[in-house]
């Protein structure tokens, strides 16, 4: 089922860019659309205890339809990973003592098909704040443990949501009519685990370079 939503949605996304790209260039609300890719840093919490960030990087296609020399909507479809790392003390018996034997540790992935929805408010030309939506699709959630004593397992973890929603604000500058680097920061409002289980919230950092190709 995920498999067929994320080719609906990547042809959804092909659909609206080539449709896009059809209207008039001479007009001041044509399309652009583009590339993009950077750094990715998130940070997980069960209950209110923060575990290890993760680093990890995204990339996809970006959309631009301004509404006015001031305003604009974007839409992106991007891949991602997010995601955390905690250790535990872990424990053997060995006759009759109980020895530590080192940390056991646990590192959770959710690979994301994410699709951000924001509006843009130019300050000058060249620099833009943004607020938005951020819609995560996750494709897979892993949980690896590892101890010295059981060595490396990989398990699913099905105890986060399909779809996960990520509240954000970030800032563009425009180097060039092509290259850019922006910015953005997703807060941890939302809660992304299922129904009455153990309370997840993810917060992650997105910083990176695009190219527009029009």
């Amino acid at each position: 089922m995920k498999k067929n939503f994320l080719f609906v949605l990547l042809l959804a996304a092909s659909a609206f860019m080539n449709a896009q790209t059809q209207q008039s260039t001479k007009t001041e609300s044509s399309v652009s659309f583009g590339v993009k890719g950077g750094y990715s840093l998130s940070s997980m919490k069960f209950f209110d205890e923060k575990l290890d960030s993760k680093s990890y990087f995204y990339a996809g296609i970006v959309a631009e339809q301004p509404l006015s020399p001031k305003f604009g909507l974007q839409a992106e479809v991007l891949y991602t990973q997010l995601g955390g790392k905690i250790a535990y003390p872990a424990v053997a018996i060995v006759g009759n003592e109980v020895v530590n034997v080192g940390n056991m540790t646990v590192e959770y992935r959710l690979n994301q098909i994410q699709v951000p929805i924001s509006a843009k408010y130019y300050i000058i030309p060249n620099l833009s704040a943004s607020a938005g939506m951020n819609f995560g699709f996750n494709i897979s959630t892993k949980a690896e443990t590892s101890n010295a004593i059981t060595g490396t397992e990989k398990s699913n973890y099905d105890g986060i949501k399909t779809l996960n929603l990520f509240p954000f604000l970030g800032a563009e500058y425009k180097i060039n009519d092509k290259f850019f680097v922006d910015a953005r920061y997703h807060f941890n409002f939302i809660e992304i685990n299922k129904g009455n289980g153990i309370p997840v919230k993810v917060g992650f950092l997105q910083a990176g370079v695009g190219y527009k190709f029009k």
